[in-house]
C-alpha cells in the first residue's frame, strides 16, 4: 500500500480526511474525445489497474484479483482515473476503518463518513474528483453516499456494464461495482457511456411506490426525513403505500462471511496476518461455518428473492432510508434508536443488505435533511428506467 507523498500530492488534495490510498504523480489519461472526456475519477483500492499497487486498505498480504475491465473502459471513454481510494478494510465493514488510521468524514469532525466505500464517498463530497468506483456487498456504496450527501449506485447484480471482474471479492454472491457522484446526472452519464445507450425520462405519475420503513429501526429525524422524501414522489403523481419486508441478515452473514473467509484462506494461514482485530474475528467466524450452515443461508436467500419478486409485482420501486441514523462519531460502535439501543453494523445492514443479497438496482439519494439518504429500489435489470425517474425527479 503507497500513502500520499508530498510528490504526488498538491495542495487541492491534501488528504486530511486520509480518502486516498494511493496518488501517482500524474492521473492515467482518459482517451482524448470520448464521451466521458473532462470527466475525473478515483478507484476504490480493491480494483486491479497495471502500475498501480492494491492494498485493499489492510497490512494483510491479499490476492491479486488481475486488471479491472471496468477500470480500462472507463479510461477508453475518456475519463482520466486520479488515484485510489481507502475502504474498510478488505470491504467488511460500513464506517471506514481499515489498517492505516481510518477515513474520516469530510465535513463532520470525529464521524466517520460511511463505509466500505469511504474514500470513494469522500473524494466526491471534496470535489477532488466527478465521479468514484466503489464497490457494494451489503451498502458500501449506498452507506458513505448518504453520509456524505452525495448519490451512490448499486446496479443489478452482474451487470454487463459494471463488471466485478478484476476486483478484489468480498462475497461473489453480493459484491457490486458502482459509482458516486455529486449528482443523478453524472452517474446517468457515466452509466449511458459504459452501455451504449441513452437513458430514456420516466413519467412519474401513476407510478407505484412501496415505501419500507420498519418501526423503530431508525432515529426520529431519519423517519421524518423518509416521510418528507415520501411526499415529493407523492407530489410528484406518484403513489405510496407502506409495505412489510423481514430482516435478511441470517442469510447474508453467513453468506458473506464464508465466502470473505475463502478469498483470505492464505492470509488465515498465518498466526498474525495483519487484520485488524475486528476483521480478523469475523473472517475466523466465517471460516468456521459448516457447509450445512452455509447451504440454509442460500435457501434463506432464495426465499427471500421470492419474497422481494411479489413485492415488485405490486409495486413499480421502493422507497426506504438509506441509513438509521445521521453519522456516527468515529469510536461508536451503538446506535440509539425508538426500538432500543442496536449495534451500528446491524442497524445499517438491516436496510442495506436485502438489496446487494438479492441483486436489484438501488439509487442512494440525499434529502433536504444534511447527511441523511433514502435508497429508491427497481427491479432487477430496470437500471435504466430508475436512473431515468431519478433525473425527472430531480428536474422537476
Amino acid at each position: 500500500m503507497s500513502d500520499v507523498t508530498p510528490e504526488s500530492a498538491s495542495a487541492e488534495f491534501l488528504d486530511a480526511p486520509r480518502a486516498w490510498a494511493y496518488r501517482p504523480a500524474s492521473p492515467l489519461p482518459g482517451r482524448p474525445g470520448g464521451p466521458l472526456s473532462g470527466l475525473t475519477f478515483s478507484v476504490k483500492d480493491l480494483f486491479g489497474v497495471p502500475g498501480w499497487p492494491l492494498g485493499a486498505s489492510t497490512r494483510a498480504p491479499v490476492p491479486d484479483p488481475g486488471v479491472s475491465p471496468l477500470v480500462a473502459h472507463l479510461l477508453a471513454l475518456g475519463a482520466s482515473a486520479t488515484g485510489k481510494t481507502h475502504l474498510h478494510e478488505i470491504a467488511l465493514g460500513i464506517t471506514g476503518r481499515n489498517g492505516y488510521g481510518g477515513t474520516v468524514h469530510p465535513t463532520q469532525p470525529g464521524r466517520v463518513p460511511g463505509g466500505s466505500s469511504s474514500g470513494a464517498a469522500v473524494t466526491v463530497a471534496l470535489g477532488q474528483v466527478d465521479f468514484a468506483l466503489g464497490t457494494d456487498t451489503g451498502g458500501s456504496i449506498r452507506v458513505p453516499a448518504a453520509w456524505c450527501g452525495v448519490v451512490g449506485f448499486k446496479p443489478t447484480k452482474d451487470h454487463p456494464a459494471w463488471p466485478t471482474t478484476g476486483v478484489l471479492p468480498l462475497s461473489g454472491t453480493c459484491d457490486h461495482a458502482g459509482p458516486l457522484a455529486r449528482d443523478v446526472r453524472t452517474i446517468t452519464r457515466v452509466h449511458e457511456a459504459l452501455t451504449g445507450t441513452l437513458v430514456p425520462p420516466v413519467t412519474p405519475a401513476g407510478l407505484r411506490v412501496g415505501l419500507w420503513l420498519p418501526d423503530g429501526w431508525v432515529t426520529p429525524d431519519v423517519h421524518a426525513a423518509v416521510h418528507a422524501y415520501a411526499r415529493t414522489l407523492e407530489a410528484a403523481g406518484l403513489t405510496v403505500t407502506p409495505v412489510d419486508f423481514p430482516e435478511v441478515l441470517d442469510a447474508y452473514t453467513p453468506i458473506v462471511l464464508s465466502e470473505a473467509a475463502a478469498v483470505h484462506r492464505e492470509a488465515l494461514r498465518l498466526e498474525n496476518p495483519g487484520f485488524l482485530p475486528f476483521t480478523l474475528a469475523a473472517l475466523r467466524q466465517g471460516a468456521a461455518l459448516t457447509g450445512a450452515e452455509v447451504t440454509a443461508a442460500h435457501a434463506r436467500r432464495a426465499a427471500y428473492r421470492a419474497l422481494l419478486d411479489d413485492l415488485f409485482r405490486q409495486f413499480d420501486l421502493l422507497l426506504a432510508p438509506a441509513v438509521p441514523a445521521p453519522p456516527p462519531l468515529a469510536e461508536q460502535d451503538e446506535v440509539a434508536l425508538p426500538g432500543g439501543p442496536e449495534t451500528l453494523r446491524r442497524a445499517v445492514l438491516r436496510l442495506t443488505a436485502p438489496f446487494s443479497l438479492l441483486g436489484a438496482p438501488t439509487l442512494a439519494l440525499p434529502t433536504a435533511t444534511p447527511f441523511v439518504g433514502v435508497q429508491l429500489v427497481a427491479p432487477h435489470g430496470e437500471d435504466d428506467r430508475l436512473l431515468g425517474l431519478a433525473g425527472t425527479l430531480k428536474r422537476a
